[in-house]
């Protein structure tokens, strides 16, 4: 099980996370990117949402 960390402060909001990962990840009302999921089993594209993230944003944790 991994807890899905989005620090809001650093989101730029550039989609990349939406774009490599639309089943978990979208941008919210704020302009920021929002999980979908907040807790997930399998990493999946999730680990492609966290690696693209041009300002390191999003951290997977293992729980």
């Amino acid at each position: 099980m991994f807890k899905i960390q989005i620090d809001k402060e650093k989101c730029i909001g550039c989609g990349t996370c939406a774009a490599v990962c639309p089943i978990n990840w979208e941008i919210g009302d704020d302009g920021k990117a929002k999980s979908i999921k907040d807790e997930i089993e399998d990493l999946g594209c999730n680990r492609l949402a966290e690696e693209n993230c041009p300002v390191q944003a999003i951290k997977l944790m293992p729980q």
